[in-house]
């Protein structure tokens, strides 16, 4: 990623960290990656992806911005393919579907390689960046306000910082990024790649492309691995109760370890004070830029307090800090607080194109959050309905047309699906995959104790997926590994005491 000048000529924070507030406010961190130079060709060329030294094959193809306009406006799909370790690999592909929306998926090429190593033995495997990505046409945003990060809750203006990034866009039809036109994009990539199927994998957002995938070219799929599932059913960008329901069990877990309960007994108590006391006065904190160390100064929130939080109930390996970062919160120390901030900021900041994940949002899942579902997704203690609010003002100022009611409806498929969720998830419960398998008749789904948000980086699941791949069935799986999952011991204090 392109950090460019890290400060404005006035002396404020650059659009990276203003993306940085973005990311805390709806979970999500914006890139600000400058468009880089597309090449109009068919022909693979050798590439390497910062990160990972082994050589990749890379290409583009061109298709058209508006599929119904086929000799309009053109774009660049840009793709790259880790190669099998074994010279004569499978002719069935792994493509990854990445997640967001808004990840290009060949920024992602050093996890992909390190999670499906096992597949990667038999198979190629194909990473995409989705139009509006990576080299696909990149919809990145450069936004000049030098004092964002300072402005209280009710300072911001998320609308008009979603309209300032339209504006940068005049020739673009961004209704045109969406995720049929994604899978349309993919189709091009593999016939002219000359593949006749491939074996999807696709996580959080990536998994609503796999489902569409098989509602739309079913032909083309050999197997779908859907992990944290998102059916077109739910709404995306309303997570203040899934948010809540892991919150509350972080706080059960936390009783049920004894030490972590004598450590910290009013966890709840706790966490309720900080969110009061912020409410009443907020914190202007010193602090660090957790990628260039430069000083910055953040004005801590209910707001932005809150959204570290819930980001940080993603993975376990930051969830089992919270408890210590709550507590210290609680006695007016901030700097554990502050460093779970740039710990899950910068761990999600894998390229997070706003203008795209804005582009998906607002045309298919925001026209369907009435009134009534955002009541419903504020009822809680947590974080309210800051998330889902937080989505309403960006898609006031992101102007694009609703998404066809039929885009909601179940995808049915008898192709093998498995179905991947972790019961910590604060994002897509399992109850989500539940539903999608209602209309998939060939699936399994699978559920890993004491999980978090896409299960196959942090548990067994991605040895399930290379054995599922492996047999092209969901018949005789053996699931137990993620049934042996135990939970982790929190962390006491700032030595480490607990682990």
């Amino acid at each position: 990623m392109n950090l460019g000048n890290d400060r404005s000529p006035h002396g404020g924070l650059s659009s990276r960290l203003i993306k940085t507030l973005c990311c805390l406010l709806i979970g999500f961190c914006a890139s600000v990656s400058n468009a880089q130079e597309q090449v109009n060709s068919t022909d693979a060329t050798h590439c390497f992806v910062k990160g990972f030294s082994e050589r990749m094959e890379c290409g583009y193809i061109q298709v058209p911005e508006n599929y119904e306009q086929p000799d309009g406006q053109q774009i660049d799909i840009h793709y790259a393919i880790i190669p099998s370790i074994q010279e004569n690999a499978q002719p069935d592909p792994l493509l990854i579907l990445a997640g967001g929306p808004g990840q290009a998926a060949t920024e992602l090429a050093p996890m992909i390689a390190r999670i499906f190593a096992d597949v990667r033995k038999q198979r190629d495997i194909v990473l995409i960046d989705q139009r509006g990505t990576g080299k696909s046409n990149p919809l990145s945003c450069e936004v000049n306000r030098p004092d964002e990060l300072v402005r209280s809750d009710d300072e911001q203006d998320l609308s008009e910082l979603a309209a300032e990034c339209l504006a940068q866009y005049p020739n673009v039809d961004v209704s045109q990024y969406n995720t049929r036109n994604t899978i349309r994009d993919f189709e091009q990539v593999r016939q002219a790649l000359g593949i006749g199927q491939w074996n999807l994998y696709g996580g959080s957002y990536g998994s609503r492309v796999g489902l569409k995938y098989l509602q739309h070219a079913s032909n083309s799929v050999r197997t779908a691995t859907l992990d944290a599932v998102a059916p077109p059913q739910v709404v995306i960008g309303p997570f203040g109760f899934n948010g809540s329901l892991a919150f509350e069990k972080m706080l059960q877990d936390c009783h049920q370890q004894k030490p972590c309960m004598q450590r910290f007994p009013n966890l709840k108590q706790d966490y309720d004070q900080v969110m009061q006391s912020l409410d009443q006065q907020s914190v202007l904190v010193d602090t660090q830029d957790p990628l260039s160390a430069e000083p910055m100064q953040i004005r801590l929130t209910p707001g932005r307090f809150s959204s570290v939080v819930r980001l940080a109930l993603y993975n376990p390996a930051t969830r089992q800090l919270l408890p210590y970062a709550i507590s210290e919160a609680r006695a007016a120390n901030y700097k554990p607080i502050l460093g779970l901030m740039g710990g899950t900021t910068t761990a999600v900041q894998n390229s997070i194109y706003l203008g795209l994940m804005l582009s998906v949002v607002c045309r298919e899942d925001l026209p369907r959050a009435t009134e009534s579902l955002l009541k419903q997704d504020a009822n809680n203690e947590f974080i309210g309905g800051k998330t889902g609010q937080a989505f309403v003002d960006l898609c006031q100022g992101w102007q694009t047309t609703p998404a066809p009611s039929s885009f909601a409806q179940p995808v049915e498929s008898k192709k093998p699906v498995l179905l991947l969720s972790g019961t910590q998830d604060p994002v897509t419960p399992p109850r989500w995959a539940d539903i999608a398998a209602r209309t998939l008749p060939n699936s399994v789904h699978v559920i890993a104790p004491y999980a978090g948000h896409t299960i196959a980086g942090h548990t067994c699941a991605n040895r399930i997926v290379a054995q599922f791949v492996r047999a092209g069935s969901v018949e005789a799986l053996d699931t137990q590994c993620v049934k042996q999952r135990k939970l982790a011991p929190f962390v006491l204090n700032a030595n480490g005491e607990g682990l």
